[in-house]
């Protein structure tokens, strides 16, 4: 909820691409396997409260009733015994969300907040008490200022973060919605850490929803802060609205996660303003997204319709895939948009949508979505829950407006695309042993439920990305022949104190090619390569190092491997070589060519400050390519700046990442100024990485060209 007016960024179409192999020749030797084990550096990691580890489902009121009367204790305990008896919580819906105007507009003489007694006679924690007898959650509202968004203007929380962050703790409270109204001009980050801080220093676990509407960029920097975060303005409810804030939210994959999801706002199906075949659109493209979903129709009246898209087990369950994945753009243009998301168990979800005003086909294929090399898949319609096969051919005829859902499983599992991956992102291939509760992705071993676990740390060191797991324990990956490398360190996780002890293996095939002897908790991490050429199934073992399984909580950390065919020796501009993937604002990332904004090819000749270029990179902030290296190159050379086709407008950042570490960056470049020339070395690294932010906050005219990029090799 946004009712201050705020500036609202040009809408985004993020397109994705993936290719399965690099140009070049060559393969990764045992120079390059070590290469790969002194690079690589993972993201930021999420906030460890586990109170997200998959995108949050649950119920706002605002939508259904604003701050009339109607809000109140009676209503809100309504919508509970709604969520059990119509089945929202057997489908997921967990949350019972409070927004504004629930406080009175003063706070009491010692400074804490007043529920409005005509509202809630009983106070909020009666009501969360009543939520929580339910099997539910409850949540609240506050706005990271001096007052909160409603023009009546009830108190915010600047300056009163722990006060209120107790007192919220004491009523039961489990989700905090804080908005960004009167914020008084207080840096952001600052703003929304400090309410964090206090969330944390209560000791009660409280999922962290930021609702900065994206102003600040918040994707690069809210991960450790809090467990999602609105990435754009206000939704209505209008076909408009929902796709161009669906646009502007899929620039953004790179950035989401477990812990860490990009918020586009509320769900908007059953208000009345778009037909149901729209909604069915909005509601695939925030599952596919993997946002959070809010429902934010009045459930007092919705009907069977409404109930039907909400309840859809088969899109809910692409939401909440425990991997973790944001979907990305594979194709857009004429209206017809194809998104691919990865799920555990080595399928993709994808949806056509079709944008335009008449039916049209929408295609693509197994290859473009990222899982090709299988000799036939089958095809489940979410939607129709129709079942059908194909050799790799994805098409259906889509209504106006709609969106055509499939659920695509290979026949048998496939190769690893090239490039660096990190284990804790991929599917294994069968379900993995594990000793003690489930194998955690990218979080120690918390021994009972999914997401109970903490950062991944041995010997004092933190790690992003990896598995937890606990001896004894067998996790399997299918690599199709296509991966050279594997570097992990491994040992047991610090949460275990000085206790557990533990022998890591590791199988290519039926080969051990690495084995860490027995590692024990006073141990530090050790670091293991290994030689995956040619190996078809990876296999990590962890056994017991014999005095009992007790604290064997084993940690495969940092844990990534190399695929595929790295450039061969020599310079290479980087526009004739394919990337691994690539995200961007509006459009399609081009070759020799500026962003042009819609179609492959619209673009012009990459022109900056009057100089012409006839080779490099078009393209629109936000915007990231990646590029396979395979620890062969040494160094990139390249100008950048904003394209001269927009005038003096646009201003833009671009740094340049190896293994994920920032090795180049150029400040601000503005359409008025010229390129500036950036020089980058990537000695040992096996993925680069070209990154184009907004630097003003918004991304309207920001054309960026990497202008004669050359790529050294050896």
């Amino acid at each position: 909820m946004t009712l201050i007016p705020h500036k609202i960024r040009h809408r985004a179409v993020g397109v994705a691409t993936t290719l399965a192999m690099l140009c070049g020749g060559g393969t990764l030797g045992a120079a390059a396997v070590v290469g790969l084990a002194v690079a690589g550096a993972a993201p930021a990691a999420a906030l460890q409260n586990s109170q997200a580890v998959t995108p949050q489902m649950g119920f706002n009121n605002w939508n259904s009733t604003h701050c009339r009367a109607e809000f109140n204790e009676a209503m809100v305990k309504g919508i509970a015994d709604i969520f059990v008896s119509k089945g929202l919580k057997a489908a997921g819906y967990t949350y019972v969300n409070l927004d504004d105007c629930w406080a009175m507009p003063t706070r009491d003489a010692a400074g804490n907040l007043v529920p409005d007694p005509v509202r809630f006679p009983n106070g909020i924690k009666a009501v969360a008490d009543y939520v929580h007898a339910k099997g539910l959650k409850f949540g609240l509202y506050s706005s990271a200022g001096t007052r909160t968004c409603d023009a009546l203007g009830f108190p915010g929380g600047l300056g009163h973060e722990q006060q209120d962050a107790n007192l919220w703790a004491s009523w039961g409270v489990d989700y905090l919605k804080y908005d960004n109204c009167n914020n008084q001009g207080v840096d952001a980050k600052q703003r929304y850490k400090a309410m964090g801080d206090a969330l944390k220093a209560t000791g009660r676990p409280i999922l962290y929803s930021i609702c900065e509407w994206g102003s600040s960029r918040p994707w690069t920097w809210a991960q450790e802060t809090g467990n999602s975060w609105r990435t754009t303005g206000d939704i209505s409810d209008s076909w408009s609205s929902m796709i161009s804030i669906a646009h502007e939210n899929q620039a953004l994959a790179p950035y989401a996660g477990p812990n860490a999801w990009n918020d586009p706002d509320m769900l908007e199906v059953g208000n009345g303003g778009m037909t149901d075949t729209e909604y069915r659109t909005h509601f695939s493209l925030w599952a596919e997204m993997a946002a959070p979903l809010l429902i934010g129709s009045d459930l007092r009246t919705a009907g069977a319709a409404t109930m039907a898209i909400l309840t859809n087990a088969d899109v809910i369950a692409v939401d909440q895939d425990p991997l973790g994945r944001q979907g990305a753009v594979v194709s857009s243009g004429d209206g017809l948009v194809v998104m691919s998301k990865p799920l555990a168990d080595g399928s993709r979800a994808v949806t056509l949508t079709n944008e335009t005003a008449a039916t049209r086909t929408v295609a693509t294929t197994a290859a473009a979505a990222g899982i090709g090399g299988a000799a036939s898949y089958t095809l489940k319609d979410l939607w129709s829950k129709q079942t059908t096969t194909t050799t790799g051919a994805i098409s259906a005829a889509v209504p106006s407006h709609g969106t055509v859902m499939f659920r695509v499983t290979p026949a048998a599992p496939t190769a690893l695309p090239s490039g660096l991956h990190w284990l804790g992102d991929l599917a294994w291939s069968t379900a993995p042993a594990n000793a003690w509760g489930p194998v955690e992705r990218n979080h120690s071993n918390g021994e009972t439920a999914p997401g109970d676990g903490r950062t991944l740390t041995v010997g004092g060191t933190a790690y992003a990305k990896g598995l937890g797991v606990h001896a004894g324990s067998d996790v399997r990956y299918h690599l199709g022949g296509t991966c050279t490398g594997l570097v992990v360190d491994v040992g047991i996780d610090d949460e275990a104190g000085s206790n557990g002890s533990a022998v890591f293996q590791v199988y290519r095939d039926n080969t051990l090619v690495a084995d860490s002897g027995i590692r024990r908790g006073t141990d530090p991490a050790l670091r293991l390569t290994a030689d995956l050429t040619g190996g078809s199934d990876l296999r990590l073992v962890v056994t017991d190092a014999g005095d009992g399984k007790d604290y064997d909580h084993a940690d495969w950390a940092g844990a990534r491997i190399g695929c595929g065919n790295a450039p061969s020796a020599g310079t290479h501009a980087l526009s004739d070589l394919a990337w691994t993937a690539a995200f961007n604002g509006w459009g399609p990332v081009e070759r020799d060519r500026s962003n042009g904004e819609a179609a492959a090819g619209d673009g012009r000749t990459l022109t900056v400050g009057g100089t012409a270029y006839a080779k490099g990179l078009g393209a629109h902030a936000t915007s990231t390519v990646t590029y396979y290296l395979g620890g062969r190159c040494t160094a990139l050379s390249t100008d950048a700046g904003v394209d001269d086709e927009v005038g003096s407008n646009g201003s833009v950042t671009f740094q340049v990442l190896a293994d994920g570490v920032k090795v180049a960056g150029s400040g601000t470049v503005t359409g008025a100024g010229g390129a500036v020339h950036l020089d980058a070395p990537l000695t040992g690294a096996y993925e680069l990485t070209l990154e184009v932010g907004a630097a003003d906050n918004g991304n309207t005219y920001d054309h960026a060209d990497w202008a004669a990029p050359q790529l050294t090799c050896v």
